[in-house]
């Protein structure tokens, strides 16, 4: 606890401490754009409660939304399992569900934003996915009942994100999810990127399913965003491509960048070099200087390549990019006797960071 608010910067915590074990943990962040809290707990906790589910929900805000978690006080204090924390500074959404993941206790978690985007009673299949073997799943809204705008934004960001980052996921940006624990607690999260969690958990080998969960009424309404949250949403995929694909080789991407750089540069002064020996005057040409900084930053891009190669070879030993598979139990009745199977984690984790 004490390193999540180093991490976070001073918070303010209204603990719940239920008697009996609790099952899971609902994490809703408060970064944007919240509807009252209070009617969110409500109505999210009613089919939990009517399943017989032990559960806790936790509450993470950034300071700005602080004045809007008073009914949650109220709540907790009549002895709803609730918990608050509001952090010290504005940290991103990235960072209140690190936070929260190191707050809550339950082996399942479901993260909720704090807007309503699918029905409540879809969280309940989510849970039993993740009881039955997955260890991600995410709740896809469809039948999609919103405008035409809304729904071409959606297709064409998971077409950008199958054509960069090859997913196959069909609504990643719901923000409707139900994981293991230790899932949220071990995969790096960061900046924007806490939207691509289920393709991070693809890419260190979990796995992740999908469950169609009907949308809830009040996220029909049409949806606008300036032209600087599109150009950031394309530099998130692009960042994300990157991340997926040359992370430990990246001498990949940037010296077949600057190959090509170098030898479009190499291609002009070749250019050049024969028109100087025609007789073609070539000192005031701009060509020479185009040529000579495409070479140049070819060369510069070889070499950035070179450090990150040296990078990931020292943090190498450090870190194991696989994880192990639970050993089938059929192979434990096999010999007469019952196996362990092996655990559902990672095999080390890192200690370089991303």
């Amino acid at each position: 606890m004490k390193q999540a608010l180093e991490a976070t910067g001073p918070a303010v915590l209204v603990p719940f401490a239920p008697a009996a074990p609790v099952g899971v943990s609902v994490i809703v962040p408060v970064s944007e754009r919240p509807e009252p809290l209070d009617e969110l707990y409500q109505e999210y906790a009613a089919p939990l409660r009517a399943a017989g589910r032990s559960y806790e929900f936790v509450f993470v805000a950034e300071p700005y939304f602080d004045g809007l978690t008073a009914p949650l006080h109220e709540l907790a204090s009549r002895g709803e399992p609730i918990r608050v924390l509001v952090v010290g500074q504005a940290v991103g959404e990235a960072a209140l569900l690190k936070l929260a993941a190191d707050q809550c206790r339950a082996p399942i978690v479901v993260t909720l934003p704090s807007y309503r985007r699918v029905d409540a009673a879809a969280i309940l299949p989510l849970i039993e996915r993740v009881e039955g073997g997955a260890d991600l799943v995410v709740a896809r809204r469809w039948p999609r009942r919103d405008g035409w705008i809304n729904q071409a934004q959606n297709r064409a960001f998971h077409a950008l994100l199958r054509f960069t980052a090859r997913g196959t996921l069909h609504d990643i940006a719901s923000g409707v999810r139900a994981m293991r624990r230790e899932v949220l607690q071990e995969i790096p999260l960061y900046g924007d990127f806490f939207r691509f969690l289920p393709l991070l958990a693809l890419r260190e080998g979990y796995q992740v399913e999908e469950v169609d969960a009907a949308q809830h009424p009040r996220d029909i309404r049409r949806r606008f965003y300036g032209p600087g949250v599109y150009l950031r949403r394309l530099l998130d995929v692009f960042g994300l491509y990157f991340l997926l694909r040359f992370t430990e080789k990246p001498l990949r991407f940037f010296g077949l960048l600057g190959s090509v750089l170098s030898l479009v540069g190499g291609l002009l002064l070749l250019v050049l070099l024969v028109q100087r020996i025609e007789g073609v005057g070539i000192a005031n040409r701009p060509l020479l200087l185009l040529g000579v900084l495409l070479v140049v930053l070819g060369v510069q891009a070889v070499a950035l390549g070179l450090i990150g190669e040296i990078i990931v070879h020292l943090h190498a030993p450090h870190r194991r990019a696989y994880r192990l598979m639970p050993e089938p139990r059929s192979q434990g009745r096999a010999t007469g006797r019952a196996e362990p199977s092996l655990p559902r984690t990672r095999e080390a984790p890192s200690s370089a960071g991303t």
